[in-house]
């Protein structure tokens, strides 16, 4: 993280590339999370449901985007951190995340960055937005 005397609204804080989702990295999050919707690992199953295939879990983009977060700020820093989901994340896809210091802050005695989070594929489309506090 940059020094946080230097930090000022508008600075971007987090900015991290993820590889493409795969076949085989949807099926090691269902083993990890508990997580066995077949929608997102069987395609027979997506396309009955009227999907062109599987498509990634909400909670694993969530993942990617948590670990952008704690990777630019270490964990002890992170004071509250929401998202709301937006659109689904097809298989292939090649995520960006990003978060941009929104406000800076004093409370309980530390100065504080309020950031705006936001997940994109590599076409640009919005999978997911929300928002972080993090202490100075």
């Amino acid at each position: 993280m940059t020094a946080s005397a230097d930090i000022k609204a508008g600075d971007r804080l987090v900015h991290k590339v993820f590889p493409p989702i795969t076949r085989h990295t949807l099926a090691l999050y269902c083993g990890a999370s508990g997580d066995h919707n077949p929608i997102h690992v069987d395609i027979d199953c997506a396309k009955s449901a009227g999907f062109p295939d599987v498509f990634a879990h909400g909670m694993l983009v969530m993942a990617y985007l948590g670990q952008a977060l704690t990777d630019a700020v270490p964990p002890s820093r992170l004071r509250n951190f929401s998202t709301r989901f937006v659109a689904i994340t097809q298989l292939g896809a090649k995520l960006t995340c990003e978060g941009i210091v929104t406000e800076l802050f004093s409370e309980h005695g530390e100065r504080r960055a309020k950031l705006a989070l936001v997940t994109r594929d590599d076409r640009g489309e919005i999978k997911l937005e929300g928002s972080a506090v993090v202490a100075l």
